[in-house]
């Protein structure tokens, strides 16, 4: 199972200086290299490294293996496009945004993340050292800052490269390392989570993860938001910058913590988690205009993806089902559209029984909200191999 640690750098001023220089050259090289990719339609990493790699030691002040590694990352550019354009997500064929897309080559920011292989980056996790090729030389015995328990991972499963990011002015690692995911234990049952916007996350027993902080945060956001924008100078268009990375973070601080609790609850408990498939539910829900703010900054898929790795890393099988009409059935009898009279009751039109409609309440088991229809299916797909069974414990 590959996961990804972070450490925060601690250079020098000095240090930091050669640090930028280097990403400036590396991605001055990407670009150059980019534009020969895209004129001749070479995104193999041999062909492309052919046609480069000798310009580029030339016209860079890149080594041998920092080039090597910048073509790399310029043929993956093009692989990731290419994936994109296949699966649909830049729309299809003629429109503008896939248009815009394949008319210009792939451009890279001159801060943009590099990656380092371990000819280019050593690491010494007793002494809390780096030591990395730049421009301006290689930098050695530069401090970095992280838990005792990254640090171990590091040093027991850290494989391949590390990606160098320099993001709202501080110096970071990203280390890929490689553990080894214990067996996922065979269910007893399933934790049916319905997810949402006004409750983010409902289960089947009840425990409702509200949204009620994050919209209020989102809300004086948005109105920050309007007040910078109306200023239309530099300095507002920095603080939007720092004012949109902030809620980012504080969405992806909530997401962590309310996967974090439905693990920990099914893995007490010897459960799987059932989830809702809401692949593509933004292209298929149509909203009004004051309303899609809320559905596009709704990060369900970021929320979906810590509990699988959280999942896995805990030995907690997951199943998705299929979301439709989870809220409008009543698994007593019928499904009916007039059942969900609003966004919190349901009430069902041929039994009367009525309940919330994410969880369903706790005293009639067989009729619930849905949480517990997710539940209900999360073992038919189980059963019908619908999910990757890994092998149980």
């Amino acid at each position: 199972m590959k996961t990804v640690v972070q450490v925060k750098l601690e250079p020098s001023a000095c240090q930091a200086d050669a640090l930028a220089a280097t990403l400036r050259a590396c991605n001055r090289a990407a670009n150059r290299a980019s534009v020969v990719a895209f004129e001749s339609g070479e995104h193999r990493r041999n062909g492309l490294h052919h046609r480069v790699y000798r310009d580029l030691r030339e016209s860079s002040d890149l080594s041998a293996q920092p080039v090597v590694l910048t073509i790399k990352k310029v043929c993956d550019a093009y692989a990731t496009l290419k994936a994109n354009i296949r699966a649909g997500n830049l729309g299809p064929k003629g429109s503008k945004r896939r248009n815009k897309a394949e008319s210009k080559p792939i451009s890279f920011r001159e801060d943009a993340a590099q990656a380092f292989d371990d000819r280019c980056l050593s690491w010494n996790t007793d002494g809390r050292t780096v030591s990395i090729w730049t421009t301006a030389g290689r930098l050695k015995a530069i401090g970095f800052v992280c838990s005792e328990g990254a640090a171990k991972m590091i040093a027991d499963h850290r494989q391949g490269e590390s990606d160098l990011v320099f993001r709202d002015g501080s110096w970071y690692l990203f280390a890929t390392c490689d553990i080894p995911a214990p067996p996922v234990t065979q269910p007893t049952d399933w934790l049916g989570v319905d997810l949402g916007i006004v409750n983010i996350a409902t289960t089947s027993d009840g425990q409702v993860m509200s949204g009620r902080r994050l919209e209020r945060y989102r809300k004086r956001m948005r109105a920050l938001t309007a007040k910078l924008q109306a200023k239309k100078t530099k300095n507002a268009k920095r603080r939007l910058k720092a004012v949109k990375r902030r809620e980012r973070r504080f969405a992806t601080d909530t997401n962590h913590c309310i996967s974090k609790t439905l693990v920990q609850t099914a893995e007490r408990t010897s459960r799987g988690i059932a989830l809702e498939d809401l692949t593509g539910i933004r292209e298929r829900v149509k909203a009004k205009h004051d309303q899609r703010y809320r559905l596009h900054s709704w990060a369900f898929a970021q929320l979906g993806a810590f509990v699988q790795y959280k999942a896995d890393r805990a030995g907690v099988a997951v199943v998705h089902v299929d979301h439709r009409n989870t809220s409008r059935q009543c698994s007593a009898c019928c499904t009916h559209k007039a059942n969900r009279v609003d966004q919190a009751t349901f009430a069902c039109r041929a039994c009367g029984m009525t309940m919330h409609a994410d969880d369903g309440g706790t005293s009639r088991p067989k009729a619930g909200g849905g949480s517990r229809n997710i539940r209900h299916r999360a073992a038919d797909a189980w059963q019908r191999g619908a999910a990757n069974r890994p092998s149980a414990a």
